[in-house]
């Protein structure tokens, strides 16, 4: 492991730039995995309560001419 590990350091957190973006680029990929792990469990217990599952009862077809 400590072979791993100081590669690790050496390649992500040595230099204060790539250590800033290795931050920034885990925090973005992490938001982006809470958002859509959230979404997705809002989705499954508001199961046919949400505008998107009752639109169709509500909205008209457009009429042809």
């Amino acid at each position: 492991m400590p072979g791993i590990s100081s590669s690790l350091y050496n390649i992500f957190l040595r230099r204060n730039t790539v250590m800033l973006g290795t931050v920034f680029a885990a925090a973005f990929g992490l938001q982006l995995a809470f958002d859509a792990g959230s979404d997705r469990i809002w989705d499954a217990i508001n199961k046919g309560r949400q505008w998107k599952d009752i639109k169709h009862r509500y909205v008209e077809a457009p009429e042809e001419e």
